[in-house]
């Protein structure tokens, strides 16, 4: 296993800015429309998963039944409205804005990897871009542009593989159980920086409570763990 830092991949919602809050808020006014309203329990749920299985998740939470067509009706209604609130301002996590500059300061590889749909994520990128001075990833991944979704490996592997690094040679940082899940089935040390829902220790995975103070030397530390547990499972 490689023992240098090469990339760095980040999560978005939750983990760089706060707009968990967004997808939550159109979600709800959905489950209003539909006569409902959504549980916590289920909220939490869909937190990093793909529309399709929020708007399950959605659906039974209110007990109602829809067809596929009104299930990608929601999906985009909630979609679009999301895309409004971000107009309104995308403020960051604590600690991101600072943690994106130092890894970019180090020159190391950097990618987003979101479940995110490019339309949107490309609203967040703007803002980043504009408070940074630049676009600080080298490569962007977003949720309709891989085969298979987290918390598969899949989105992960794409973006190393777009970089040109071992996956074992990468951190990523992510806040939900499905990106952490999928970090980690890529083979890769994992910083959790859990938000709106608990995430239980794992191998490889490092956990903390906010991103503030956490600097490259911290992502170097969160390899070098991974890489402890890749060779004690020799």
């Amino acid at each position: 296993m490689p023992s240098t830092l090469a990339a760095v991949l980040f999560d978005m919602d939750g983990t760089l800015v706060q707009t968990e809050e967004y997808w939550g808020e159109a979600m709800f006014e959905l489950a209003a429309t539909l006569g409902g309203v959504m549980s916590p329990e289920a909220r939490a749920a869909t937190v990093g998963t793909s529309m399709r299985r929020s708007m399950e998740v959605l659906h039974a939470d209110l007990g109602v039944v829809r067809t596929e067509e009104q299930l990608l009706a929601d999906a985009r209604w909630v979609e679009d409205r999301t895309g409004e609130l971000m107009a309104g301002g995308i403020p960051w996590r604590p600690g991101a804005r600072e943690l994106l500059g130092s890894v970019r300061g180090a020159g190391l590889r950097t990618a987003l990897v979101t479940t995110t749909p490019r339309r949107l994520a490309d609203i967040v990128l703007g803002t980043i871009a504009r408070d940074l001075g630049g676009d600080p990833f080298d490569l962007t991944v977003c949720g309709d542009e891989v085969p298979a979704r987290k918390p598969d490996p899949a989105p992960y592997l794409q973006a190393a593989a777009a970089l040109g690094v071992d996956p074992s040679a990468c951190v990523v940082v992510e806040d939900s159980l499905v990106g952490v899940t999928s970090g980690l089935a890529a083979g890769m040390a994992v910083l959790g920086v859990p938000a709106m829902q608990p995430v239980p220790p794992a191998p490889g995975l490092t956990l903390v409570g906010t991103l503030a103070g956490t600097d490259v030397a911290t992502l170097a530390d969160v390899l070098a763990a991974g890489a402890a547990v890749e060779l004690a499972g020799r």
